[in-house]
């Protein structure tokens, strides 16, 4: 738990195990939630994340290693979308991604999303790590569940060439680009 979350982490559920700590001890999200919602612990410290006074509740719904089971990501998106006014639930992040084997219309986890977004809660999903071959190449088509979604706002990693600005940016050679495998 990164100091810089200020006791802002207002609830932990771990959907991995039902004793479980919720403690993330992959590091990815934990990474990923500093992003959006750090804030520096004095005046002097200036780490601060897109949303820093953001509250976080944090759903484990993955290992150590990063691997997880689809029916875990939807019973987390199922409790957010039961506990809204409890804990404010604005936002949901899911930066993560598994295979896509059908259309989002069919695809139980795009379902999960749709579930969301109908009831009020705005969904972001990463576009995943597949965007060129081992030789280079690039691969499109390679974006991963849920964000295949159109409910979802889904997410590219961008290169930023080491410069603050933004007029050199460009999408990152890794990052996973449309069109999407099944619906185009």
């Amino acid at each position: 738990i990164m100091p810089e979350f200020g006791g802002r982490i207002i609830a932990t559920r771990d959907f991995t195990d039902d004793r479980g700590p919720g403690i993330d001890l992959n590091g990815h999200g934990t990474h990923v939630a500093g992003i959006i919602a750090a804030a520096g612990r004095t005046r002097f410290d200036e780490t601060q994340g897109v949303a820093p006074g953001a509250n976080i509740i944090s759903l484990k719904v993955l290992d150590a290693k990063g691997k997880g089971v689809v029916g875990d990501v939807i019973e987390a998106i199922d409790w957010a979308i039961a506990n809204p006014t409890r804990y404010n639930i604005k936002v949901i992040n899911m930066s993560l991604g598994g295979p896509v084997t059908q259309g989002w219309r069919d695809d139980p986890l795009c379902q999960a999303v749709e579930r969301a977004y109908r009831a009020g809660i705005t969904m972001v999903a990463s576009a995943g790590n597949f965007g060129k071959a081992e030789d280079g190449r690039p691969i499109y088509g390679g974006i991963t569940t849920p964000g295949i979604s159109p409910f979802a706002i889904t997410v590219g990693a961008v290169n930023t060439k080491g410069t603050p600005y933004r007029s050199d940016d460009e999408i990152a050679s890794y990052s996973s680009k449309g069109p999407t495998l099944f619906d185009h």
